[in-house]
């Protein structure tokens, strides 16, 4: 999949044979797995809110029945980065005295304005990395990073991440940081073991 104006997921056509079948197939009943590890981003103040995927053809993922919150407060988006499946409905909440607005360069919607206490949802329907941008408070920026697979996790300050429940499989990992291209890694996850990960953003 191309995330728009950033990094292009690539499916080596090895991984492509391997992971249909661990997925799908006879490895599916096994004991999961779990991902862990940190993420190093390089030249930066904080090793958080990274994010970190795990992806393979053909992934079941189910969008959440409730929408996921993200409030306007202190002038901020909170939180900074919303990882979803497709799908996913956000509700965007007015929490500051003055009126609000949404709107994204990448995804082309604008949600108007609103003032204090009421809120506004879309429905993020593909994947992509998708800017959201209040034009009346040009300071206010985050990220809703939408991805094909129930298997993510954004890091801490200290750039640790964990992904439990993984199906024994063939993956490809992928990293990013709204300051950096990202990264991928093919990792290979055992039944009932946690396999540890340094990845480390530089481009």
């Amino acid at each position: 999949m191309r995330f728009p104006g950033k990094t292009t997921m690539r499916y080596p056509t090895l991984l492509l044979a391997l992971a249909l079948a661990p997925v799908g197939g006879v490895w599916a009943a096994e004991t999961p797995g779990t991902v862990r590890g940190t993420v190093t981003v390089t030249k930066q103040k904080t090793n958080a809110n990274a994010v970190v995927s795990i992806e393979a053809p053909g992934l079941a993922f189910t969008p959440p029945a409730e929408p996921v919150r993200i409030d306007q407060k202190g002038f901020r988006f909170i939180p900074h980065i919303t990882l979803v499946v497709p799908g996913t409905t956000i509700r965007f909440l007015n929490n500051d005295p003055e009126p609000h607005n949404v709107y994204s360069p990448e995804g082309r919607y604008n949600l108007g304005t609103w003032p204090t206490g009421e809120t506004r949802d879309h429905v993020f329907d593909k994947p992509g990395i998708f800017t959201q941008l209040c034009n009346i408070h040009p300071d206010m920026l985050a990220y809703v990073v939408v991805v094909e697979t129930p298997y993510f996790a954004v890091t801490d300050a200290d750039g640790r991440f964990e992904v439990k429940g993984v199906p024994p499989g063939k993956y490809l990992v992928w990293a990013w940081h709204e300051k950096k291209d990202g990264l991928e890694r093919e990792i290979t996850v055992e039944a009932g073991q946690v396999l540890d990960l340094d990845l480390v953003i530089e481009r």
